[in-house]
């Protein structure tokens, strides 16, 4: 696998950090998850993980955490600034007991500013990123786009980019460095082509939400409800593929995709249209055409769709269908790893007599999970 051989200590947080380390776990890195708790429910995405719990407050527990990271190739702490060099586990002192570390910094506003020390989650990160702004039906709010676009998207996975980037750049350096992954940053950055296309046809001139050619503006780039309450995805940009929709549909000649005059009558056209039949129906239709006309799968299904599963593209893992890792690589391919029973490995790296181990889980300082075949999915 890709990584294997790395070692990872990811600090647990909230969502991002802990799929920033399921990206490097999915793709063999040997990643440590340090909790508050021994058992954490809340955090789905331990799987192929490893777990303990440390008291960072006491010297102690610092002093093993110090000790893991002499140890390791990557850490990801998820904290405001500041808090780990109160914890003396700041990148000052961790990098400089091993030069080679890459210390990633995952956090909402990134380690300086002044709104680096503040709260806040993805729906406001991203409405500071500008793209919260772009996103939502005209003459309406903005639409909050779930958790999706800053915790992750703009975080987890930056963030590994950006880890992954650091650990290429090691091999030529020989030395490791500081990753500092703000959210609002990633969110943005992900969007860029959004900033940069504004001179492109598709926007308005003045770029209004919801009245451009992808953001619901236009009627042929869209989804519609079918007769059985689900939805089908039409996006014809191109002519060709608009002239299908149009025969398949019997739309009148005279409809034209642009034009603000057309814009009202084709969405009313499509919707009588596709309250018709069903999703199956209509997908049956569409299901030999290049016509950029799908099913809008539910989550619960999308394991089901044939394509899916020809490409393998979920992996039953517990008692859910997991993604697998993307993308597909053709030698050394990433993988969905069931949480597996490896505390004696652990144990040996923490390289404690048997009389110390004792003692930090007497006086606790270290707890372990008693069971590693849990899961927790």
């Amino acid at each position: 696998m890709p990584l294997k051989g790395i070692k990872v200590l990811e600090f647990v947080g909230l969502a991002p950090g802990p799929l920033c380390g399921k990206i490097l776990s999915d793709f063999g890195a040997s990643v440590t998850r340090i909790d508050r708790v021994v058992e954490n429910s809340l955090d789905v995405l331990q799987h192929g993980k490893r777990s303990m719990c440390v008291d960072l407050k006491e010297p102690k527990g610092q002093q093993l955490v110090e000790r893991l990271a002499q140890k390791s190739d990557v850490l990801i702490e998820p904290f405001r600034p500041g808090v780990m060099e109160k914890l003396n586990l700041g990148p000052e002192q961790l990098c400089s007991a091993n030069p080679r570390l890459i210390y990633a910094r995952l956090t909402g506003f990134g380690q300086t500013g002044r709104l680096a020390s503040r709260a806040g989650h993805d729906l406001n990160y991203v409405a500071l990123s500008g793209v919260l702004s772009m996103l939502g039906r005209k003459h309406e709010k903005p639409t909050a786009p779930i958790n999706l676009l800053a915790d992750f998207a703009g975080g987890s996975v930056i963030c590994a980019l950006g880890i992954c980037l650091a650990l290429l750049e090691r091999y030529r350096s020989g030395q490791g460095q500081i990753v500092d992954s703000s959210m609002v940053e990633g969110a943005a950055y992900v969007a860029s082509w959004l900033f940069l296309s504004r001179d492109l046809g598709i926007w308005t001139p003045h770029g209004d939400r919801g009245a451009n050619m992808l953001d619901g503006g236009a009627y042929f780039y869209d989804t519609y409800e079918t007769k059985d309450g689900l939805f089908m995805s039409v996006a014809a940009l191109e002519p060709q593929f608009f002239e299908i929709i149009r025969q398949k549909l019997n739309l009148p000649d005279d409809l034209s995709q642009f034009g603000e005059e057309h814009q009202q009558r084709g969405r009313e056209l499509l919707t009588e249209s596709f309250l018709t039949k069903t999703q199956a129906e209509w997908s049956e239709i569409f299901e030999d055409l290049d016509a950029c006309v799908y099913p809008v799968i539910d989550w619960r299904q999308a394991h089901q769709h044939d394509h899916n599963i020809e490409r393998n593209m979920f992996q039953h893992v517990g008692k859910r269908w997991l993604p697998r890792p993307a993308p597909s690589l053709s030698r050394t391919p990433g993988k969905a790893w069931p949480k597996q029973d490896n505390q004696e490995q652990l144990l040996n790296e923490l390289d404690l007599e048997p009389d110390e181990l004792k003692q930090l889980m007497h006086e606790g300082i270290l707890s372990l999970p008693t069971n590693h075949n849990k899961a927790k999915l």
